[in-house]
């Protein structure tokens, strides 16, 4: 299965934090467990690594996943290498390396692809200010709705609201097609508030009608079906209780006795100053009681509470003194009972201050703990909306990181030759080297070995074993007699030779002839002079009558297709309704769900005119031909374009507002287009890729960078490996 084919069924849920400590992995568990509970299979990718909440060690988050869940999703990109990228302005490239671990996280399953991955965002912090901008990019790049996660106080609606409002803007609002709603966690002063529970399948919490109203009134977003409150998760104290041994590890504390530290949790905390007798309160399930080591009456009062059936979490002894031998004999029975004893050198309001800076997080070794916020949080989910909402289809995007970073490994995968008739061209050849390290293609540069080494010197370009140099002077020769036999009657072998001497009809000689698997050419060619020879000696391929162009056009947040930008100047309607069926198809080849505009200056029925007469009768033909391809026109660009404007001027087109191929009546509409969004909007586009062709030929734009040349010989491998 390829990369495109598990994308493209699994949705992606982006979990946004509004702030640091909101508890937004307990969210993801939370939303996954219910998500499993409805009965769709899950994954989980955190895109990141952020060391100043982590910690050392592995990521928290990933391996609380893995161990609760039982996932293998991917190992986070660094935090180091992800600033490192973000200052050289490398974002595309840190994108498309989260798309490879998306595609890890695909396939940290054993048998079936999973319905949805869930993505931890990245937390908003002091060190890192990139937190909403790397947000906003992994939802583009992984086409996903995104959760906001966010906490405060039932008491204060406004302040929920605005916080809300100001993390959703990101996005496009409260009220964009983007964000899907959000969990509210560790809710303080709800109305009612319920007693802690932790027990499995506990019922979501009841809000009275004056919470959510109040929180409408601010944000009334929150009343419509755009956005929806998927849950509100009450504070829960033995949710956030760390281990006895969790403590220990925190304060660097010794242990005098290890007891069931393990096990036992912290549920509060009492500093004792006072004698035993004034602070006989404090001995209760769950206290951890600090106090100096030389306080002889509150440890043995400690002791008689444990033996007395108090399950207390422990004691915690500062200032490094040790109780004496007699003392620790006569508090013997108690730790029996399991009873942790800890020691530290700090004094007891320097303990207790480092106890209050312990973080919340859930340690990657507490099992259970996971599992019972898992359940908790899930328990406060509006589970039937998360059903009734998942079972819709997305209208489904790829990303342009997605699609580069599929083009590559398909590529790879394929392991096609592909020649390259500009040999010396300094863009090839850096293209070619790149391509050959990658394993993208693998490569044949016509010219002359020195021309090669010298453009490589000049450059800085190291050329890689195996890329492989052919001089066109020594091999023409063998192409003549094929080149006769191929256009018998319209060349001789003197027209042959002189023919053969323009190393493009060469390449396609070799293509034809099975001795490579695609051509691409145009860096110092006009299209013609690639063209032609492929007309000639390609010729098209059985189902089609005409050969026709397409770029991919990579929009900030999804890649679409324009067809015919390229090649045909005025097709007639039977022409541009096979441009129309030949883009489609090829989108669909690269992972792009096919919905065709026919684009014209009228939408519908409104305009009148032999030009868009030809774009209404092409899209009829085309309906006839495809019946299963969702093709609508004549559609305005905007219309075609833009969901606003799509459901004004065409309601009820099922293309409008959300097309992915855009067919252009004429050569001048489709190359002044795609040339004012590429220059003007700067998007990189890749192509022209040629349609219709028995073999692959693919044509360079002349200002083409490198990576344009990269992508486009990935095309070309791509394209071959598909036909075969």
């Amino acid at each position: 299965m390829t990369p495109h084919d598990t994308r493209s069924h699994t949705k992606v849920l982006l979990m946004v934090p509004t702030s640091v400590g909101v508890g937004l992995t307990s969210a993801c568990l939370g939303l996954m467990q219910a998500l499993d509970t409805i009965g769709l299979k899950t994954g989980f990718l955190k895109p990141f690594r952020q060391d100043e909440l982590n910690g050392p060690g592995p990521d928290r988050s990933t391996a609380l996943v893995s161990s609760t869940l039982d996932l293998r999703p991917p190992a986070p990109i660094a935090q180091a290498d992800m600033e490192r990228l973000l200052r050289q302005d490398r974002l595309d490239v840190l994108m498309e390396q989260v798309i490879e671990l998306f595609d890890q996280a695909m396939d940290g399953h054993d048998d079936t692809t999973p319905d949805l991955i869930v993505v931890e965002g990245v937390v908003p912090t002091a060190h890192g200010t990139y937190a909403t901008q790397l947000n906003a990019q992994l939802a583009h790049a992984l086409n996903a709705r995104v959760i906001l996660v966010g906490s405060g106080d039932a008491a204060a609606p406004e302040a929920l609201a605005e916080q809300l409002d100001m993390h959703a803007s990101a996005f496009g609002g409260v009220g964009s097609a983007r964000t899907l709603g959000c969990i509210l966690m560790r809710m303080q002063n709800l109305p009612g508030g319920e007693e802690p529970t932790l027990a499995p399948g506990t019922s979501s919490v009841m809000l009275d009608d004056t919470f959510l109203d109040e929180l409408r009134r601010h944000s009334p977003a929150l009343a419509t079906d755009r956005f929806h409150l998927i849950g509100v998760v009450p504070y829960n104290p033995a949710l956030i209780a760390p281990r006895v041994i969790d403590v220990a590890r925190a304060l660097d504390a010794r242990f005098l006795h290890e007891g069931d530290a393990a096990n036992r949790r912290v549920l509060s905390t009492s500093l004792c100053a006072r004698s035993a007798a004034n602070a006989l309160h404090v001995f209760r399930p769950g206290s951890l009681i600090v106090t100096s080591g030389d306080r002889d009456d509150i440890v043995l009062a400690s002791a008689l509470a444990t033996m007395n059936g108090v399950p207390m979490a422990g004691v915690l002894l500062t200032n490094g003194f040790m109780p004496n031998d007699n003392m620790i004999e006569m508090c013997r029975p108690a730790l029996k009972t399991g009873m942790p004893v800890l020691a530290v050198d700090t004094d007891s309001f320097t303990t207790a201050k480092n106890l209050g800076r312990m973080g919340n997080d859930i340690p990657m070794d507490d099992l259970e703990r996971a599992e019972q916020v898992a359940r908790f949080v899930a328990g406060h989910l509006d589970l039937q909306w998360l059903k009734d909402h998942l079972s819709r289809g997305f209208a489904r995007r790829l990303s342009p990181s997605a699609f580069r970073y599929q083009l590559v490994k398909l590529a790879q995968r394929a392991n096609r030759r592909i020649i390259l008739p500009e040999g010396s061209e300094p863009r090839t050849v850096e293209a070619a080297a790149i391509c050959q390290r990658r394993g993208i293609a693998n490569c044949v540069l016509l010219a002359r070995r020195e021309e090669v080494e010298e453009v490589a010197r000049n450059r800085g370009i190291e050329l890689p074993e195996g890329l492989e140099i052919l001089d066109p002077e020594h091999i023409r020769s063998r192409y003549v007699a094929p080149m006769v036999e191929r256009r018998r009657g319209k060349v001789n072998e003197l027209t042959a030779e002189d023919q053969l001497q323009d190393n493009v009809v060469l390449g396609t000689m070799m293509l034809q002839l099975d001795e490579v698997d695609g051509l691409v050419s145009g860096a110092i060619h006009t299209t013609a002079n690639t063209v032609r020879p492929a007309f000639q000696l390609i010729k098209t391929a059985p189902d089609y009558r005409q050969v026709s162009s397409i770029f991919f056009m990579l929009l900030p947040e999804q890649v679409v297709v324009y067809g015919d930008c390229a090649v045909n100047p005025d097709p007639d309607a039977e022409a541009l309704a096979e441009i129309a069926i030949q883009s489609a198809r090829s989108a669909q080849a690269f992972g792009i769900e096919p919905r065709v505009a026919m684009i014209s200056y009228s939408t519908g029925e409104s305009g009148s005119g032999a030009d868009v007469d030809k774009v209404r009768q092409a899209t009829r033909l085309a309906r006839e031909l495809a019946p299963d391809l969702l093709i609508d026109g004549p559609l305005q660009y905007d219309a075609a374009a833009i969901e606003s404007v799509g459901r004004q001027k065409a309601p009820d087109s099922p293309v409008a507002g959300r097309a992915t191929v855009f067919v252009f009546p004429d050569l001048n509409t489709g190359n002044t287009t795609y040339k004012a969004v590429q220059r003007s909007a700067r998007v990189v586009s890749v192509g022209p890729m040629l349609q219709g062709l028995n073999k692959p030929v693919n044509d360079l734009s002349r200002g083409a960078l490198v990576d344009d040349i990269v992508y486009t010989i990935a095309l070309t491998a791509i394209q071959a490996a598909q036909r075969s």
